[in-house]
């Protein structure tokens, strides 16, 4: 078990593309997922890219733990799942303003625009390429996760900084989001 050190906004890394993985069924690209999990595990986080971990790659993991969707929204937990190498290609061009966080940028959050329904192609440990649909809540976070691979932090995709804000200042503490289920409707 190897908790890892998350770098934060400022950091070159968090700016750069990551490089792709040439061997998804590599034994350490297996270990840095572990250490990725571990790491997310100890700060109660749901999601993380490898670049958040210094890591120039292509890769990053997420679930969604009962106790993180949005109270009112209809939508089943999700177990931990490993992207290498992922496509995110959106399905419509309806987008929904959503409350975002990021560990690489603490104690602050922020509304950000994102696609309602998206596809995402990516590779698992095995090396088996997957191809899912996802909407809603599930959509936003893998687009957050994904645009750590490009360079991107949520701050960059905010057209209304007025919208960034302190969580101290509404009184919030992890993992705690001024989410309200019409938000993902």
């Amino acid at each position: 078990m190897a908790i890892l050190k998350i770098a934060k906004m400022g950091n070159p890394i968090l700016l750069k593309v990551a490089e792709p993985v040439a061997d998804p069924t590599a034994p350490e690209v297996a270990k840095l997922v572990e250490d990725m999990k571990d790491t997310l595990i100890d700060i109660n986080g749901a999601g993380i890219a490898a670049p958040q971990v210094y890591v120039s790659k292509r890769v990053f993991i997420y679930h969604v733990p009962e106790n993180r969707i949005p109270e009112g929204v209809k939508m089943d937990p999700v177990p931990w799942t490993v992207l290498i190498n992922p496509e995110i290609e959106p399905l419509s061009d309806e987008r929904k303003m959503n409350w975002e966080r990021c560990l690489s940028v603490p104690g602050l959050h922020g509304k950000v625009a994102r696609h309602t329904h998206v596809r995402c192609a990516y590779s698992t440990l095995e090396g088996k390429r997957i191809e899912t649909e996802v909407k809603g809540f599930q959509a936003m976070v893998l687009q957050h996760e994904y645009d750590h691979l490009d360079g991107i932090l949520y701050p960059q995709r905010m057209t209304d900084l007025s919208l960034l804000t302190f969580d101290s200042e509404l009184g919030l503490k992890t993992p705690a989001m001024p989410w309200a289920a019409e938000d993902f409707a």
